[in-house]
């Protein structure tokens, strides 16, 4: 199934992206890897080899979108999936009652631009590309996979801006799914919990280890390969579709 198959992942040059990037082309895939220009990009396409190619995007730039799916186009004749992991995080509280100060409102909206409306950017776009292939058996021209998390549903204090953002990816899934159906192109967001990204890494490892065992079972973070097998299962699956999928090991942020 995956041989020959054509994938677009955002936020490609570290974490959820790359683990997705890698394995889309170890079973058999091609890929084109966005992230920013001074991410690592290049050196994540080059470690993959003939079958992955970077172009800098940054997901808010209609001209970044449009030219990574050129890119994609000549390079490869074709997009099959493109998978949305592409995001930032803030946080902060809506008041600091002590020096008197709100929540900064550019801080919200960047974190809203780039996680919801970066991702909306993508699929808006990359659909133009995808409707264009040959449908298969069931219909099927291609899916489109979106991060949101599960901050989306239990989001902790000061999360206000980073779970409305996710929040919005969750509830623009099933329109979107239903909108693109006649085309046979299916939608699926996943909602991971708490994984091993370089985000993650940037806390000191007491901090790391108190988030592990918040989590049920298995009592760790969880890995970016494990995400990237979702995907591979998403992309395998054609019943999937609409849908919000937790990958969070059982948690429910408290507050």
């Amino acid at each position: 199934m995956f041989k020959g198959l054509v994938g677009l992942v955002t936020g490609a040059a570290s974490g959820l992206g790359s683990a997705t990037a890698q394995q889309l082309v170890k079973q058999g895939g091609r890929v084109v890897i966005c992230d920013l220009a001074t991410s690592s990009g290049q050196e994540t396409a080059k470690h993959l080899g003939e079958n992955a190619t970077f172009v800098p995007v940054d997901v808010t730039s209609e001209q970044d979108v449009r030219n990574a799916l050129q890119v994609t186009l000549d390079k490869f004749g074709r997009l099959d999936v493109a998978v949305n992991c592409a995001g930032i995080a803030s946080a902060a509280r809506i008041y600091n009652f002590k020096k008197e100060q709100p929540f900064d409102l550019k801080t919200f909206q960047r974190t809203v631009e780039v996680n919801l409306v970066g991702t909306f950017n993508v699929i808006r776009l990359a659909v133009g590309l995808i409707g264009k292939n040959a449908p298969d058996n069931d219909g099927q021209r291609g899916v489109i996979i979106n991060t949101a998390s599960v901050a989306a549903f239990d989001g902790q204090i000061g999360q206000a801006a980073y779970s409305a953002s996710k929040a919005g990816v969750v509830g623009m899934t099933l329109p979107i799914a239903r909108d693109l159906s006649k085309q046979g192109i299916r939608v699926v967001t996943i909602a991971p919990g708490l994984f091993r990204t370089p985000m993650m890494e940037q806390l000191p490892e007491p901090a790391i280890k108190q988030l592990e065992a918040s989590v049920p079972f298995p009592p760790r973070l969880g890995h970016p390969e494990e995400y990237a097998l979702l995907v591979q299962s998403i992309i395998q699956n054609p019943m999937l579709n609409g849908e919000t999928i937790r990958l969070d090991g059982c948690i429910r942020m408290q507050p």
